[in-house]
């Protein structure tokens, strides 16, 4: 199928590769089919592009490159709706907004975009921590801190120049975007309230296909 798109024109991806948001994006409900575009083999940054709209793209960053200590935890509902498992594990992708001066650039840890790769099923999920909100800096201590992301970051974030990268309704703005969560998913018992809940994690780097 052919895609027209603001950012990288007319662009050809096949059925299977589409990956589909069955509740759509949060102020984006009737947005549903994405694809997913890495920026470079060993960038951390990629872009989530609407197969519906041009205009709609989202800058995407692996938040594990940048926040180590970064969990996803799911519910076993939203595990089943994706149809994962230990088998069939998730990727988990940030999204960053991105001022005028791209080194100020935050990422989206509170609600994730988890995808079910072999599935191409996906959803953005908030998380129940509240230690995660929607603008952590990617670069708290200057861009020197992060070498690794600097030369891809800038690059990212002067390709995406020129689209608009819409908000999820998450607390991100009209800014440019990015995020990026990749890990699979393991089975945590947690207890909650008094009682035992099921929830899985995202805990190890797979790369996206």
């Amino acid at each position: 199928m052919l895609i027209e798109t603001t950012r990288f024109g007319q662009i050809e991806v096949k059925d299977e590769e589409v990956y589909h948001f069955f509740k759509g994006l949060p102020g984006f409900p009737d947005e549903k089919a994405f694809v997913f575009l890495p920026y470079q083999p060993d960038s951390p940054f990629a872009f989530l592009q609407s197969t519906r709209t041009p205009e709609l793209t989202f800058l995407l960053v692996d938040p594990f490159v940048f926040f180590p200590g970064y969990e996803v935890k799911l519910k076993d509902d939203m595990v089943e709706a994706l149809g994962l498992s230990e088998e069939n594990p998730a990727q988990a992708w940030s999204i960053v907004t991105i001022p005028d001066q791209f080194e100020k650039m935050t990422a989206n840890l509170m609600a994730p975009i988890v995808l079910n790769v072999k599935e191409r099923k996906a959803a953005q999920v908030v998380l129940e921590r509240k230690e995660y909100t929607t603008r952590h800096a990617v670069f708290p201590e200057g861009i020197q801190g992060k070498e690794k992301g600097e030369s891809a970051g800038k690059s990212a974030g002067k390709s995406a120049e020129g689209s608009v990268v819409g908000s999820t309704g998450q607390g991100q703005g009209t800014e440019k975007s990015s995020a990026c969560d990749r890990k699979s998913i393991t089975k945590n018992s947690t207890k909650e309230s008094a009682s035992e809940s099921t929830r899985y994690s995202v805990t190890s780097v797979e790369e996206v296909r």
